[in-house]
């Protein structure tokens, strides 16, 4: 089971989108931390999301972990999934609004950053975290996976 969540492809440009991917989640995680008035725990009760202050140091947490984990192309399957879901909240929360009041334009424009997040994730999910990784050290160690 677990070679098959680490199993990845040689290729060297998934680097590019784990990069991407994972210190856009990475600083946006250490935001929530820094300025939780305004990235976390503020702006989730602004949106009006139940218990802003939990939630807000949460997703910090899961950003911050996971931004880390897609960095180092360490479980990277695994460590997309949450920020997946992340993205789909924001969507839904923050950006379905701006869809329905301003329009199309409106709503492409303030989603651009989720859009790219999000479809990273999907990518970094199917292809796994390329040759510049953790996960493709660990199975060119020939380790007797279960």
């Amino acid at each position: 089971m677990w070679r098959k969540i680490i199993n990845t492809d040689a290729a060297r440009s998934t680097a590019l989108i784990r990069l991407l991917v994972g210190s856009v989640f990475l600083s946006e995680g250490i935001q929530k931390f820094l300025i939780p008035h305004i990235r976390g725990a503020g702006r989730f009760e602004k949106i009006g999301l139940p218990e802003p202050e939990l939630l807000g140091n949460m997703v910090g947490a899961f950003e911050i972990i996971c931004g880390l984990l897609v960095l180092l192309g360490l479980i990277t399957r695994i460590a997309v999934i949450p920020l997946f879901a992340i993205m789909i909240v924001a969507f839904i929360t923050t950006k379905w609004e701006i869809l329905n009041q301003q329009g199309i334009w409106e709503w492409m424009h303030a989603s651009r950053t989720d859009w790219s997040m999000t479809v990273g994730c999907i990518f970094l999910w199917i292809k796994g975290s390329g040759a510049w990784s953790v996960d493709r050290k660990l199975l060119n160690q020939n380790i007797p996976w279960k």
